[in-house]
This record gives C-alpha cells, structure tokens and sequence, in this order.
C-alpha cells in the first residue's frame, strides 16, 4: 500500500486536492478533521487542554465538555510555549488516530492512500510517508483566499505563514506538485495523469509504521 502525503501552504487548495483524491476512490485521512473531532465535544483532548487551558472550554445540555477553538487560537496566536503546549497534547493523539486509519485502510485492500497533513513538512511526517504532493497557487491568489476566511487578518495570515515552511522550499522538498489556481477541472486532470506515479512509488511507509 502506497502512503501519500499531501501538503500545501495555507490557501493554496490542499481541502481541494483532498476531494479530487476523494472523487477517485482513494482514501483520504485529513489530520485537521482529526483535531476538530478531539477538540469536540466529548473528545480526547478536551479534558486535557482545559486542565492547561480552563477559560477555553464549552458545555452543552448533557454536560459534555468541548474545546472553544477560537478561545484556544486566540491564546497560542502569539505564544509559543502555550502553542508548545498545545502541540504536545494534539500530535500523538492525531498520530494515534492516522496510524488507525492505515490500519483499516490496509485491511480493507487500498492499493493507495492519501495523508492531508497542512504541516508535513514541519512535524517531519515526510518520514512516515512513501512520496509527498505540495499543492501550490502564486502569493497573490493564496493571500486573497486566506484573507477572504472569516475571522481571519493581515497579522493573523503573516502569523500562520511564520510557522509554515515557504511555498518555495515546500516546492524545492516535493515529490510531486499540483498547481491549484487554474481551477478544479484542470486540477483533475493533472491528478488525474499523475495516479500512475503515485502507485508506482516504492511502498515502504506502511511496513516501516507497522511492523
């Protein structure tokens, strides 16, 4: 089973890419998804962080307790150790939860799989993978889909493109690169041409991560 990692700067179209992968039958493990359903109500991490972090949580009816993303963005924004923090928890658990879903896949047949993980390149996950696809688009189209997000600033963007590798040297380290600004049809069409590639890469990760 071949293991994909797929990456990209922020607003570069990787949430895209992932339904492409999706349109095509190839599994898609989408690590962000995997830190929204620990944060949520009930979730793994909740307990966790709110003994770090108690003025972040949210209560329901039931009494179950769920993270306030916003509360928790705002408070590691401009703090590393709290973000140090943060990461500490969220990492292994996410791990956790991809190991799981190769598992699965692996058992069910897949041939390929993607791993969507924004930060790849930075958590050195390329390790854990058999190839790795940057999806890019120019400085001017990625500002303009970030800055278009709600809540999101011109301080908040130059902040998350701190802790990012550039596009560049994301380009420089790729295996593979996807251009994401000349619209979905033709992003298709380019995956499209570049499966046989993915499936013929060496299929190594799976075995080195579960011996």
């Amino acid at each position: 089973m071949v293991i994909l990692g797929l990456t990209g700067s922020i607003g570069m179209g990787k949430s895209t890419a992932a339904n492409l992968f999706r349109e095509m039958d190839v599994p898609v493990h989408d690590a962000d998804a995997a830190v929204h359903a620990l944060l949520d109500f009930n979730g793994a991490a909740v307990a966790p962080l709110l003994d770090i972090f108690p003025d972040v949580g949210l209560e329901n009816e039931q009494g179950e307790k769920a993270i306030d993303r916003q509360k928790l963005g705002a408070i590691v924004f401009s703090n590393p150790k709290a973000l140090k923090q943060l990461e500490d928890i969220l990492h292994p658990m996410v791990r956790a939860r991809t190991d799981e879903f190769l598992k699965d896949a692996f058992n069910s047949g897949a041939k390929l799989v993607v791993l969507d993980i924004p930060l790849l390149y930075e958590t050195g996950a390329e390790k854990r993978v058999d190839g790795v696809l940057v999806v890019t688009a120019s400085a001017d189209v990625q500002k303009a889909r970030v800055l278009a997000r709600p809540g999101m600033s011109e301080a908040k963007f130059k902040d998350i493109l701190s802790r990012q590798l550039s596009d560049q040297e994301k380009r420089k380290r790729a295996d593979f690169i996807l251009e994401m600004e000349k619209g979905v049809p033709q992003a298709r069409a380019d995956l499209k041409a570049l499966m046989p590639k993915f499936k013929a890469l060496p299929a190594k990760a799976f075995k080195r991560l579960m011996p």
